[in-house]
């Protein structure tokens, strides 16, 4: 088997042969009976494409802007936490994003330093949660800028749910000795992926350094996490008290509502990330395609509307821009890349999209992405959610 794959799907199929069943499982997640993982992909295929036959454009211009950076793809990096699938995790990812002309979301459950990432890939944008005191949000963001980071992204959907009908995966809080015994079965089926951590001289990091306090060790992952559950969440005076720390782009994700995209204009925010946290939080939220265009209509000429969730292929990212995103964000895809073959399979997964929307782009007769517009798509009756229009400020 070639190390090049063609698609997406053939990345996580690898990416299911090479990693622990629990490392898979927790890449896989959802949340609950998995209505909104299930709908975050299902619903891309519903949309169909009205195309030309003559009169395209011979060169295609994929580039766009998105938080004060000119990129080559308009598909970012989303931030996810603790990459146990590869040794060099987000660094990995850090080095393919950049190779590839687009932006590295960086979470700040990472299990890579900031300073690390950004070293990789100098346009990183640093993601934070509203969790601890504020003196410690200042912290992490003053951290981040010294680091280079060209933006923040402030998730703010979660809900904490914490069941999956096909049952979630074992995770341990660190690798002591016991839990190596417990999980060396699981190891010693997945030899390759083993053998990519015992060349490279480390275990697989489950803790979270860019929250350690200064001067302290990082945090586990769970004990970060449990400091997070236990902060009350924000307000809507708490965000733009958190935007007013950051002189730069600022983004909120998890945004579904008319009304809370409004908020987020309100608050400062200069963009915004349609999303459900791919499925993960409060399981029966629509697919983010399918909120998109309400949002887009309501506030896409005040701030940037950038879509995350459900991206498979580059006719996906085409969907999603002639419906009003600027760009999109990919996170579970590019994570099957990099457990399949690290950083080259992270810049295979990129180029991937690229092809695929490039090719969209030429079978509808345009000559750059940006061109897309809604009647590019046939879009069936019923398909789109209109949330929170009527309670909109």
């Amino acid at each position: 088997m070639g190390a090049w794959f063609e698609t997406v799907a053939e990345a996580q199929r690898r990416a299911k042969k090479r990693l622990p069943p629990s490392v898979y499982s927790a890449l896989l997640a959802g949340s609950e009976k998995g209505l909104s993982y299930d709908d975050n992909l299902a619903a891309f295929g519903l949309l169909g494409f009205a195309p030309h036959v003559a009169g395209s454009s011979g060169t295609r211009d994929l580039s766009t802007t998105v938080m004060g950076q000119t990129i080559d793809l308009p598909v970012l990096i989303s931030p996810t936490g603790v990459q146990a699938v590869h040794p060099d995790g987000e660094v990995a990812v850090a080095r393919a994003a950049a190779a590839r002309g687009t932006l590295m979301g960086l979470s700040s459950f990472a299990s890579k330093p900031v300073e690390e990432v950004t070293a990789a890939n100098p346009r990183t944008l640093y993601q934070t949660y509203w969790m601890g005191d504020r003196d410690a949000m200042v912290r992490r963001l003053e951290r981040a800028r010294a680091a280079g980071c060209v933006g923040v992204i402030a998730t703010l959907d979660w809900s904490f749910a914490n069941g999956r009908d096909w049952g979630s995966p074992t995770i341990p809080e660190k690798l002591d000795l016991k839990a190596m015994l417990r999980f060396a079965p699981e190891g010693l089926r997945r030899p390759r992926w083993l053998a990519d951590f015992a060349r490279s001289g480390k275990l697989p990091d489950l803790t979270a350094p860019n929250l350690a306090a200064p001067g302290g060790p990082a945090p586990t992952f769970f004990a970060a996490y449990y400091e997070w559950m236990q902060t009350p969440p924000p307000s809507w005076d708490d965000v733009a008290w958190l935007r007013a720390q950051w002189d730069g782009p600022f983004m909120l994700k998890g945004i579904s509502r008319v009304d809370d995209a409004k908020r987020a204009v309100q608050a400062g925010a200069t963009a915004i990330s349609v999303s459900n946290h791919g499925g993960n939080n409060l399981d029966g939220t629509p697919a983010p395609i399918r909120a998109l265009p309400a949002v887009a209509d309501a506030v896409g000429h005040e701030i940037e509307v950038l879509l995350d969730g459900g991206i498979r292929r580059g006719g996906d990212v085409a969907k999603a821009l002639a419906l009003g995103a600027r760009a999109v964000m990919i996170g579970r895809a590019y994570l099957w890349g990099l457990a399949a073959n690290g950083q080259a399979g992270v810049e295979n997964v990129l180029d991937v999209l690229r092809g695929g929307l490039d090719s969209t782009v030429l079978g509808l007769g345009l000559s750059a992405a940006r061109d897309l517009r809604p009647d590019d798509v046939l879009v069936p009756p019923g398909f789109t959610r209109a949330l929170g229009v009527d309670a909109a400020p």
